[in-house]
């Protein structure tokens, strides 16, 4: 008799287990609220993960004001910048307006040789408005000769989002002018494995030795009626690189690169928090970044799409963390 009581083998949660269409995966933008005139997402890379010595400041906390350690991973956030602005009725593209031909984008899409005019008064009727933004990936250590491009969101009324994109044209987006404390998703493309067989891909049990049709199988694929195998069984496929959402990630600081031995005014605060050699398998950080509790989804030098938290929990909502250290 087999024990009918253990969890099932394989969420099937995420189905289909597909390969992903895009590496930073694009965002059903019509849930996602956030307070003020902003953009409401950013792009980063993952760095990697560090140990944070922080001094726990939640209210009724059993480790209140104690040294604790905590597991994070860091996000090299570029400044991003402005390509196009794209408008909507009723949820369709009315209008795409290219606001910039700047040079690092030939690789992404034919630019215009001719300067760029920008001018919203021939676009019509419109009801919402949201910007193609561009990231500085050539500034990275993640050697990408492509940007990777991506349309987010702007919160607030209509005339307001569209006052705050024209100031925004021709400027870099910092990630602290986006995030700054707080909750936030983070969406990301896993590792990936390729094609794998059902051991591996949802975690079943090797039958005995002496097994007869092969040991790294399921026992039965489907009953004898009805005649048909469900998605439910077990089987080889695609494991990995996978397109997943990482809910209430807590944001324990955001950072500038600077030496604070010479530090100037527009750099005050900045600190450099790059290992001696870099970081391994990444390199140096050289841009803002982006320190968040916990583990976000893909490897090293994988784009991340990072949101206002869509559910925020407000038992993760009350954590503060004072960062004193980082290793």
């Amino acid at each position: 008799m087999t024990d009918n009581n253990r969890i099932r083998k394989g969420s099937l949660q995420f189905y289909p287990r597909v390969r992903a269409k895009k590496v930073v995966p694009r965002v059903n933008w019509k849930p996602v609220f956030k307070d003020g005139v902003s953009f409401m997402g950013f792009i980063g890379y993952k760095v990697g993960m560090i140990s944070v010595w922080a001094k726990d400041d939640t209210t009724d906390s059993m480790t209140k004001n104690k040294r604790i350690a905590i597991p994070a991973t860091i996000l090299e956030c570029p400044a991003m910048k402005i390509y196009s602005v794209r408008f909507y009725k009723n949820g369709k593209v009315m209008k795409d307006v290219v606001v910039t031909n700047d040079k690092n984008l030939k690789k992404n899409v034919k630019l215009s040789k001719n300067d760029v005019k920008v001018d919203f008064e021939k676009v019509g009727e419109y009801d919402d408005v949201r910007a193609i933004l561009y990231s500085g990936a050539r500034e990275t250590c993640v050697d990408k000769k492509k940007a990777d491009m991506i349309e987010v969101a702007v919160s607030g009324s209509v005339s307001e989002k569209i006052d705050f994109i024209k100031g925004k044209i021709g400027k870099d987006i910092l990630v602290s002018d986006v995030f700054q404390e707080g909750l936030v998703d983070v969406r990301g493309v896993t590792r990936g494995f390729g094609t794998q067989g059902p051991v591996k891909r949802f975690g079943i049990s090797l039958k005995s030795h002496k097994s007869e049709k092969g040991v790294r199988r399921p026992g039965s694929l489907a009953p004898w009626h009805p005649a048909r195998t469900t998605f439910r069984a077990p089987q080889a496929g695609q494991t990995g690189y996978h397109s997943r959402i990482s809910y209430n990630n807590l944001i324990l600081d955001v950072g500038k690169i600077g030496d604070s031995a010479q530090s100037t005014p527009e750099t005050a605060g900045a600190k450099d928090i790059n290992k001696k050699g870099g970081f391994e398998h990444y390199g140096v950080i050289k841009n803002d970044y982006l320190i968040l509790k916990g583990s976000v989804p893909g490897p090293k030098k994988r784009g991340i799409m990072i949101t206002p938290a869509i559910r925020p929990s407000k038992y993760l909502a009350k954590k503060k963390y004072e960062v004193l250290e980082l290793r």
